[in-house]
């Protein structure tokens, strides 16, 4: 039965080039994604998905669902689309996207003798306020037995973990005066910020290793000569679990606190992008995938990559299954995040990729759907890990 799934890829797998290079050439940046998530869309509808557009009323995001009409697990593949300002999909979105869509679509084509559902969804703004947050809270995953991303990097990977994260505003609201003639009338709201850095600078010897906090002053002040009434503060606080995260969080809340009754400033606290957990990844399924990358890639598959980055799908993990691996473009020491990273994805290299990432991804979608042992497997897993 695998042998069809290659033939099935095999018969659109130039239409996938194709939409990998319009997403190359025609970047959208996050929640700005419409030509992208049509792309992704019309394909599907063309292989008769049902399609919703504006999931969680992201209007950018979409579920597309094929249903075999026969019992069986869900399987969900994740699309990611948005690309990076100025150097467009320099983290290689343009091919999660259209290996999920193939993955789906050579899925779909075996339902019918083997049973179970498959689904596509569109998942916009992951380098920003990742519309898997909201997916993951809403009950989208409700009904998924396992979902799946893969993302393309310099080599192959199995799927690791990630930081959990919290993107935090300090706002510091003091009073303006004239800095030489009068200071004693001012509040100085940028010494507030000031203080705030000092004090996690402070903090950091008594975190665990994993933290990291880092940080920009956004608003800091219009004239040397006024004093500063009004200073902003944004920082990433990660860690490697969600628990942990929340006390570090807590401890800083209170160093801005402080900071704004050192100077008389008042404080405003806020989250100004979507906070991201930590990915767990479920290793029944990875080895499931693991197995299969290894017949349909000829490069090698190196342990987890365990950075020290962020990522929504962790918020995924916390309530399915999930796998986040790496499929390398067989160019090692490749930077994510560089216009040479986006280039890699339209090379021979980047097709390979799309076509044995997308077998991969629709045969492991087919053994978990084949083999009742390996699904209770991972829903074992998942449970103890939840506990």
């Amino acid at each position: 039965m695998k042998e069809h799934l290659s033939n099935h890829l095999e018969q659109i797998k130039s239409q996938l080039w194709e939409m990998n290079k319009k997403l190359y050439e025609n970047p959208e940046l996050g929640d700005q994604e419409y030509e992208s998530m049509k792309l992704h869309t019309n394909f599907l509808k063309e292989h008769q998905f049902e399609i919703e557009i504006g999931t969680v009323n992201r209007p950018t995001a979409f579920k597309a669902t094929y249903k075999s009409g026969k019992p069986g697990p869900t399987i969900a593949y994740l699309a990611e689309y948005d690309a990076l300002p100025e150097v467009g999909h320099a983290c290689g979105h343009n091919l999660i996207g259209t290996m999920s869509v193939g993955a789906g679509i050579a899925l779909s084509k075996v339902l019918h003798e083997i049973g179970g559902n498959v689904v596509v969804l569109g998942t916009p703004a992951e380098e920003t306020n990742g519309a898997k947050v909201p997916m993951s809270q809403q009950g989208v995953f409700d009904d998924t037995d396992v979902a799946m991303i893969l993302h393309p990097s310099d080599q192959s990977y199995m799927s690791g973990k990630s930081l959990a994260m919290d993107a935090i505003q300090y706002a510091f609201t003091g009073k303006s005066a004239h800095a030489a003639a009068s200071p004693e009338e001012g509040i100085n709201a940028l010494d507030s910020v000031i203080q705030l850095f000092n004090g996690i600078n402070a903090l950091r010897q008594h975190v665990q290793s994993d933290v990291r906090i880092h940080g920009v002053i956004s608003e800091g002040g219009k004239a040397a000569n006024v004093v500063p009434d009004y200073a902003v503060a944004q920082f990433y606080i990660r860690a490697n679990n969600r628990k942990y995260l929340n006390e570090v969080v807590e401890k800083v809340k209170h160093i801005a606190e402080g900071a704004a009754l050192m100077t008389g400033a008042t404080l405003e606290i806020s989250n100004y992008e979507l906070s991201y957990d930590n990915m767990v990844t479920n290793h029944t399924l990875s080895e499931a995938f693991n197995q299969n990358l290894k017949q349909t890639s000829t490069l090698p598959l190196n342990k987890d990559k365990s950075g020290l980055g962020s990522i929504d799908m962790g918020n995924v993990s916390q309530v399915v299954p999930a796998i986040h691996p790496y499929i390398g473009m067989n160019k090692p020491g490749l930077v994510h995040h560089t216009k040479e990273f986006a280039d890699q994805t339209i090379t021979e290299d980047g097709y390979t990729t799309l076509v044995s990432g997308a077998l991969a991804l629709a045969q492991t979608g087919y053994d978990v759907i084949s083999s009742e042992e390996l699904l209770q497997a991972i829903k074992e897993e998942f449970k103890n890990n939840s506990l």
